[in-house]
């Protein structure tokens, strides 16, 4: 079930696939076939959720085949209220925070340079620092470096939601099914996180 941020990511959207639908009811009575079917479809966006916010590929990759095994062994309680993809997602991400908690507790490291947030492709903090700057394309890299750090610096569920819409390309509707919450809710602290990451750079943004 391993996994690289390289594959093609696979949606979350609430559109039936009644291909996927039947994928389901042949895993559900037990057919590894069909299961592994779904983890192919599903498992790069995974992925690639868990590794922004863990920062390290070991971590990302044991974190997102744990979340597919946990959920093959409570598939037959899936009742079909979201799409299999929300489903995983939210155990990827509960087993992800959780694993964040513990490390955390344990103050352990994080490679900073490990991370993969692309600051060029985003529009608003590129925007941000061609408002102050004329020398834009001279401050991304160090900028990405300054964003990756800030990144760290917001709590678990404000980084999520930054790296599932800002990074993934997540609807605020995708998102709230995710985490089980209200849209408002997700917007609150994508708002949040946004002010907060600006604050944390601008300081640099005044140096260059």
């Amino acid at each position: 079930m391993a996994s690289t941020p390289d594959q093609p990511a696979s949606s979350t959207s609430s559109t039936p696939d009644f291909d996927e639908l039947a994928l389901l009811r042949r895993a559900q009575e037990g057919d590894l076939d069909a299961y592994d079917a779904l983890v192919r479809r599903h498992q790069a966006r995974v992925y690639a959720a868990v590794y922004h916010m863990t920062a390290n590929h070991e971590d990302a990759n044991d974190l997102t085949q744990e979340a597919f095994i946990k959920a093959f062994r409570v598939l037959n309680t899936f009742k079909g209220d979201s799409t299999f993809g929300t489903w995983i997602y939210r155990i990827a991400v509960n087993r992800t925070l959780n694993f964040l908690k513990a490390r955390r507790n344990r103050q352990a490291d994080v490679s900073l340079n490990d991370l993969d947030f692309n600051a060029e492709t985003d529009p608003d903090l590129v925007a941000f620092v061609s408002e102050h700057t004329p020398h834009q394309e001279a401050t991304l890299s160090e900028l990405q470096q300054r964003l990756n750090a800030a990144m760290q610096k917001l709590s678990e569920r404000h980084r999520l939601v930054v790296t599932m819409h800002d990074i993934q390309g997540m609807t605020h509707e995708e998102i709230a099914k995710v985490l089980g919450c209200n849209v408002g809710t997700v917007r609150s602290r994508l708002f949040y996180a946004r002010q907060q990451l600006q604050a944390l750079l601008s300081d640099y943004v005044k140096s260059v």
